[in-house]
């Protein structure tokens, strides 16, 4: 006789080739509206699955953790950050996580690289020039931005992603800085030309462009704080598509009103779905919907991550992506 396979709960609705996946090879409950879960329908999902597959926009916190029920053993998130749980609480309880790190680093690379472009070249700016029936013709003085060829990016997190922006960054003509926790490989700083500043404060009084690429944990949130976005130009430019609560968007807001900042290319935000409507307001940033990962690819990619990760669990396996407080 087969034996019972597990209750895996999703919060979200996910590809369809990955939700047919799931339902071939376990008792899948799918979301079928896509509706995010209220608390108390996360409270239900966490009491009776055997495994849960949250997405970043649901909050696993101690509190949720402390309602699940015997039975949940497993978190596979469906997403490569993981501050949406409390990893430390589902770890004590004896509930494993997972994520679904690596596939989507070229993809949020890409639109990292694009709001680099955007931003300084004043793309959205034309866009909307066009849409508003302003362009009369060429003139000298109109439209101008500031070339990309010799400024100095600086990348805050030189993990996978940040390799993949500076690698891009340096086809056109940019000078490669970061910052981490500790020196990439020598092969790999040689690779890419890069300069490692150990002092953060001191890389962003000497950028031109500052792209934020390391995650979100207690020791990041805003780690671009009001003193340390104060010691960057005035002809400087942000580009943030990690998380927002890695910056103080309030200050930052407040310093591009002011022209303390040149300007953003933001795809995240500190109180999402929320944005600060002085960033809304403001001519000189490029606002995306939090979408530096949405390719088609990606998100297949994703699922068939989350699904090795169940299977290698149910199997007795550890899964390969498990996550342990250790590592954030």
């Amino acid at each position: 006789m087969a034996s019972k396979k597990p209750l895996v709960i999703v919060t979200r609705k996910l590809p369809e080739a990955v939700e047919t996946r799931m339902r071939e090879l376990f008792d899948a409950r799918l979301n079928v509206d896509d509706a995010p879960m209220s608390a108390a329908m996360l409270a239900e999902a966490v009491a009776t699955a055997d495994v849960l597959v949250p997405t970043i926009t649901d909050r696993i916190d101690a509190k949720l953790i402390a309602k699940c029920g015997p039975n949940l053993k497993l978190i596979a998130n469906f997403g490569a950050g993981v501050d949406n749980i409390d990893v430390k609480a589902a770890t004590d309880k004896g509930i494993t996580v997972t994520n679904t790190p690596g596939v989507l680093t070229e993809d949020t690379a890409d639109m990292t690289m694009a709001l680099i472009l955007a931003v300084p070249r004043r793309l959205v700016e034309g866009v909307a020039a066009m849409e508003d029936d302003k362009f009369k013709g060429w003139a000298p003085n109109w439209m101008l931005g500031n070339r990309l060829q010799g400024k100095r990016l600086g990348i805050v997190g030189m993990g996978r992603i940040g390799q993949a922006v500076a690698k891009r960054a340096r086809a056109f003509g940019l000078q490669i800085h970061y910052h981490n926790r500790k020196p990439v490989h020598g092969d790999i700083e040689q690779a890419l030309e890069a300069t490692y500043w150990d002092s953060l404060d001191q890389m962003l009084a000497r950028m031109d462009i500052v792209s934020i690429n390391c995650p979100h944990t207690p020791a990041t949130f805003h780690l671009l704080s009001a003193r340390r976005l104060k010691l960057m130009k005035p002809s400087a430019y942000i580009v943030n598509t990690a998380r927002g609560e890695v910056i103080d968007e309030n200050c930052m807001a407040l310093m591009l009103e002011k022209g303390e900042l040149s300007g953003a290319g933001l795809d995240v935000f500190e109180n999402e779905p929320a944005v600060n409507p002085k960033l809304l307001k403001a001519k000189n940033v490029v606002l995306l919907p939090h979408m530096g990962s949405a390719t088609i690819e990606g998100r297949i990619d994703m699922g068939e991550k989350v699904i090795v990760n169940i299977r290698s669990f149910v199997d007795g396996h550890k899964p390969p992506d498990r996550v342990i407080p250790a590592m954030l």
